[in-house]
């Protein structure tokens, strides 16, 4: 396992610190078949418009973000998620600093 120990149990918020100005990224699970990753975006950071080739879950663990696929906005906050589907074009931004969990299933 890349970023926690088996049979741990831990609080996914506190695994990926803020950073000003920055977005900070921590991969705690990486296998051929997905990956988890967690998101500390600070106020006024995002990604740009891209696209996968999978579906990706976003759970949102901490404040607020707007996600917008393919070109409809989302706002979601702490306890919310989104199903982004494959191959639509899809955009994150902080709208307050936020932290998220990405699940990305290859298969």
């Amino acid at each position: 396992m890349v970023g926690m120990e088996h049979s741990q149990v831990v609080d996914s918020a506190e695994l990926v610190a803020y950073q000003a100005g920055s977005v900070v990224s921590r991969q705690v699970l990486g296998k051929p078949t997905g990956t988890v990753t967690l998101f500390a975006f600070d106020a006024g950071q995002g990604l740009s418009e891209h696209t996968a080739p999978f579906d990706a879950l976003v759970s949102i663990l901490d404040g607020v973000a707007e996600v917008r696929i393919a070109g409809q906005p989302f706002q979601l906050a702490k306890g919310e998620m989104i199903l982004m589907p494959a191959n639509q074009p899809h955009a994150l931004s902080a709208i307050e600093r936020f932290k998220m969990m990405l699940i990305m299933i290859r298969s």
